[in-house]
């Protein structure tokens, strides 16, 4: 089986930060987006390949892959963002007719993956049921349970299932033409993109037999206040509090669980968390710090910071606000910089 995963877009929504990075290294409970997708994708039995689909700033994905995973991976860059088919296609040379499973970084998922090496559907589409899907592409299923219809972002979805942006195909070969197809019309866009659902709608109507999967979450980290929202979930539920290993490790701060804390992070005379990621390198002293994430380097002093996105490499002193405070960045005063 291969795994594509388009990463190419630049994240404008969480902007200062995807100046300097793209948006799946950001991070979220001690990692970044993409190191918690990647883990769960190890899971997988017979992967033969990870092809990511990268962007602006995409040798900084090629760097963070090589650095933590040992997987037979490619790296194809899309020099036009023309919609998701347009990114998907660009493996069509590397794609034969072998499954392929299309994975989309935005979202942080928990399913069970298994249902892959199980199913004798022509290909599989997860889903979550959501109170306003209007924001999403959707899925309309007949009596049997089959999928017969994708709409992309319509005004009256026809279902609550919101496509989460996972989809297995069986024949990756099948996938690449309904691909080629789709991209040789203008008329075949939506709303000025090539979206995947439209090519799969296109493949259904060929008389392809696609179901849904369900997941049981689904984690956005698309903007400052979700990337927060999932942060505390995954320090709740995901397995990444480490609260309790450095309780005793510093001796002049409080710590709140749950919270990941780096052990190279420097806190002093500080109370830290609930729901707070402290990266590798943080100096933090006199500050409270609550429901928050701080990005590897950065300084934080006589601050108290809640709800704050704060990137790396960055200095906050001296304030009591919310921050969303991109990297290599300084708010505070520049008197108290000089004396740190």
């Amino acid at each position: 089986m291969k795994i594509i995963i388009p990463l190419a877009g630049y994240g404008t929504r969480l902007r200062p930060h995807t100046y300097t990075r793209p948006k799946p290294l950001i991070d979220v409970a001690g990692k970044p987006a993409l190191g918690h997708l990647l883990d769960k994708l190890s899971l997988l039995p017979g992967v033969t390949e990870y092809i990511f689909i990268v962007g602006y700033l995409g040798e900084q994905i090629e760097e963070y892959v090589q650095k933590h995973y040992q997987i037979p991976a490619r790296y194809l860059e899309q020099k036009e963002l023309l919609g998701q088919s347009h990114a998907i296609a660009l493996a069509r040379n590397f794609v034969g007719d072998e499954p392929v499973f299309v994975v989309f970084v935005d979202t942080i998922f928990e399913a069970d993956l298994s249902i892959l090496t199980r199913t004798e559907a022509d290909g599989l589409i997860f889903v979550h049921e959501v109170d306003d899907p209007r924001r999403f592409g959707v899925v309309m299923l007949n009596a049997q349970g089959h999928i017969i219809r994708m709409v992309e972002k319509a005004e009256e979805p026809p279902s609550n299932l919101a496509i989460v942006g996972m989809y297995y195909v069986r024949d990756g070969r099948r996938l690449m033409e309904a691909f080629d197809w789709q991209l040789s019309a203008e008329e075949n866009k939506t709303k000025g993109e090539y979206y995947i659902a439209d090519a799969l709608q296109y493949l259904v109507n060929q008389g392809a037999v696609f179901k849904t999967a369900p997941v049981s979450q689904w984690l956005d980290v698309g903007v400052p206040a979700t990337v927060l929202s999932t942060n505390r979930y995954l320090l709740n539920q995901g397995g990444m509090d480490n609260s309790a290993s450095l309780i005793q490790h510093y001796k002049t701060a409080i710590i709140i669980p749950p919270v990941h804390i780096h052990p190279s992070a420097v806190i002093e005379r500080s109370v830290i968390g609930p729901d707070v990621s402290v990266a590798a390198g943080c100096v933090v002293k006199d500050s409270i710090v609550r429901n928050s994430i701080i990005g590897e380097g950065s300084q934080i002093q006589d601050a108290m910071l809640q709800e704050s996105l704060i990137g790396k490499n960055a200095f906050v002193a001296g304030r009591y606000r919310a921050y969303n405070v991109g990297d290599s960045s300084m708010v505070g005063f520049a008197e108290i910089q000089s004396n740190t």
